[in-house]
């Protein structure tokens, strides 16, 4: 029995064909469940593992003669692929050039984007690392500014059926519970973005989702590793910016859209499969406004020992 996901509650079973192992030991070391040792200069699977194979696939990926196979967890020998040649991969430079470049972008020309360039950002995001394979991840794609707008409109009618949670007796009876911090954040982010939203949608503009040509939220099962839906945006945003796109992540969405019989009725129209504990939408298009400069950004701290 390997660690359940939403896809898969099953071990993936490895196999090794000693007829072409040449014994070099490499899948035995990568394999972080202990799924493989050498017996008698093969590797040959193990009856007991940590977990059960997880179909990392990392054993079949390092053999050298394809003498080992994976088959389960959603893995198989048909999804290998030849990497790219080393000379094909992006230079520090390049990369943190791209990185630079990047400002959230909240101002889009209305230009539809491509299919194509759609498809290349899921390809990026699709390679994203996560906690436990197979990915959890989970993406609702919006194509079109009608369908962020109609989104955007259908969260704010949501949020007017949320304004007891920063109401002020609410948030004096939750204060003692949450600490100081989060009452601060309701206090003076939750409610008045609350407030704005709404009675900006009902004005006929959109600050929650600003007509983006192109929405894509990622969120992941209960089972997953939280982080995993935030790497996958973080790929994704950064495969829009290689295109010439204008990206900017939305935090505010999800927690929202999480507890309660006005977020289920939400999530149902859209197609989400469920709660999350973390997801981010990020908004893409064509930008409306280019910077001229970027501005420095820090961490809290570094710390090294």
């Amino acid at each position: 029995m390997a660690i359940p996901t939403s896809r898969t509650h099953s071990a993936a079973e490895v196999a090794v064909d000693r007829t072409v192992c040449t014994g070099c030991g490499q899948c035995v070391a990568v394999c972080k469940d202990f799924c493989l040792r050498l017996e008698n200069g093969k590797a040959c699977p193990v009856t007991e593992s940590l977990f059960g194979c997880l179909g990392c696939g990392h054993c079949m990926a390092v053999c050298p003669t394809g003498a080992v196979t994976v088959r389960g967890r959603t893995l198989g020998p048909e999804h290998l692929f030849a990497l790219p040649p080393r000379g094909s991969a992006a230079t520090y430079d390049s990369l943190f050039g791209l990185l630079l470049q990047r400002r959230s972008v909240r101002e889009f020309l209305p230009a539809a984007v491509p299919g194509e360039q759609i498809e290349r950002i899921l390809d990026a995001a699709r390679t994203a690392p996560m906690g436990l394979p197979p990915s959890d991840v989970n993406v609702l794609v919006l194509d079109s500014l009608d369908k962020n707008r109609a989104f955007a409109r259908d969260f704010c009618e949501h949020l007017k059926t949320m304004r007891w949670l920063t109401a002020p007796w609410f948030l004096t009876l939750m204060r003692p519970f949450w600490g100081k911090a989060n009452d601060g954040l309701f206090r003076h982010f939750v409610r008045p973005a609350l407030a704005a939203f709404t009675e900006a949608m009902d004005a006929g503009t959109n600050i929650v989702t600003y007509d983006a040509p192109l929405l894509m939220y990622f969120y992941a099962s209960p089972w997953a590793d939280p982080a995993d839906p935030l790497v996958a945006a973080t790929l994704a945003m950064l495969a829009g910016e290689a295109q010439g796109l204008g990206t900017c992540m939305i935090g505010s969405i999800h927690p929202l859209i999480q507890w309660g019989g006005s977020a289920a009725r939400f999530r149902q129209r859209y197609g989400i499969r469920g709660k999350s504990r973390e997801g981010v939408v990020v908004l893409f298009g064509h930008p409306r406004i280019h910077y001229r400069a970027g501005i420095k950004r820090s961490f809290a701290s570094v710390t090294r020992l």
